[in-house]
């Protein structure tokens, strides 16, 4: 499985194991959400096996995005070793989130 579809324990116990994760807030009702899923897509299958790539529903996952403070979405937030090391907010073009990625992977 390429792109995770995270509840807050799977969240938890995933990327807190994670050398590198990138996660998606959005929900199915925020368009610039739904033009970034084909993107979140792709990099799933990219970095396959070197990074795990997430998603939350903040709509089904609430707490978990209040706890992050997402407060718009998209957002997209990027963990090395289950810390927080970088977000980026609102949609975006494919390659700022894969530079992103390349930076932390090394």
């Amino acid at each position: 499985m390429a792109v995770i579809h995270f509840n807050e324990e799977g969240f938890k116990r995933v990327v807190s194991e994670a050398p590198v994760a990138m996660v998606d807030f959005w929900a199915d009702w925020c368009g610039p959400c739904k033009m970034l899923g084909p993107t979140i897509d792709k990099l799933g299958a990219q970095y396959e096996g070197r990074a795990v790539i997430g998603k939350v529903n903040v709509d089904d996952e609430g707490g978990l995005a209040a706890s992050f403070g997402v407060m718009s979405i998209p957002t997209v937030i990027f963990f090395r070793n289950g810390k927080e090391v970088d977000r980026k907010v609102g949609l975006m073009p494919a390659g700022v989130y894969s530079d992103t990625l390349d930076t932390l992977l090394g």
